[in-house]
């Protein structure tokens, strides 16, 4: 797995999580990167992403003021922090490495993808 995402657990609605996905084998520093997440019986859908240096950082409009993506090169980690998090937010998410240098929306602009982590937030 090129991709190794972490972080996921039980949480109450409100509180914060900080997932990471790292790139031990450095295949994708040259590249963006996402996170995406699967609800139970939904589709996969997009998160956030972050280009290779992260001078281009976007965001889903559900996640967006409350979420927060970063990526540390030296450590070849991606981040996303989770904050005011809701129960609509709970399922697995998932990183993946864009195609190219810049990281869109939809996931067939990515062709790697970690084996995804999850998160549950519930009362």
């Amino acid at each position: 797995v090129q991709l190794q995402a972490s972080g996921g657990g039980l949480v109450q609605p409100g509180g914060s999580l900080r997932l990471a996905c790292a790139d031990p084998r450095r295949t994708s520093s040259n590249n963006g990167l996402g996170w995406f997440r699967q609800a139970p019986g939904k589709e996969r859908e997009f998160v956030a992403a972050i280009s290779w240096n992260g001078g281009s950082i976007s965001y889903s409009d559900s996640v967006k003021g409350r979420f927060t993506i970063s990526r540390d090169r030296a450590k070849n980690t991606v981040y996303l922090q989770m904050d005011s998090l809701k129960p609509e937010d709970t399922g697995v998410y998932y990183c993946a490495a864009s195609r190219s240098a810049v990281a869109g929306t939809s996931r067939s602009s990515y062709n790697k993808w970690g084996q995804g982590t999850l998160v549950t937030v519930s009362s």
